[in-house]
């Protein structure tokens, strides 16, 4: 089957109680679960390349195997081409991929084997006060906390 489709998944609340909703390309599978094709903007703990379950009541998911990619949200204040610039072919030296690009914000997925340290200190010489600008993890840390780390990258890691 592997058909590329669109589904919505809820992102979060607005301020005003409304709710945030992402868009997502993603690959339907037989087994009606679906393959995310980029990693998301808004939407927190999954990566391009997961696979997920969509509950269509809530537009709520359920992650049913990770891909091992780490999803890295960038947000900038102002234009953030030069950011693209400067960090796509650092991202895509080491294997990763620049998913969303628009002109405020960049997310990248790179398999979580690259090393966090390496990654973290590509991003922190380009991403900081000087640009205007700041970076997350986008499937690292608890979706609901914001702080837990998710540690699914420890058997993926783990010396065979």
């Amino acid at each position: 089957m592997n058909e590329l489709s669109v589904i919505e998944l809820f992102a979060g609340q607005r301020a005003d109680g409304s709710s945030v909703v992402e868009r997502l390309q993603v690959l339907a599978q037989e087994d009606d679960s679906f393959i995310l094709v980029r990693s998301p903007v808004f939407v927190k703990g999954i990566a391009r390349g997961d696979k997920i379950k969509l509950n269509k009541s809530d537009q709520s998911f359920e992650l049913l195997e990770r891909s091992g990619n780490l999803s890295i949200r960038v947000f900038a204040k102002e234009d953030i081409e030069q950011l693209a610039e400067d960090l796509t072919p650092l991202f895509e030296k080491m294997g990763g991929q620049l998913d969303v690009e628009n002109e405020r914000t960049l997310v990248f997925s790179i398999h979580v084997s690259c090393g966090f340290s390496q990654i973290e200190r590509l991003l922190n010489d380009h991403v900081g006060e000087e640009t205007d600008s700041a970076w997350f993890y986008g499937n690292v840390y608890d979706p609901k906390d914001g702080v837990t780390p998710l540690n699914w990258w420890v058997d993926i890691l783990k010396p065979q």
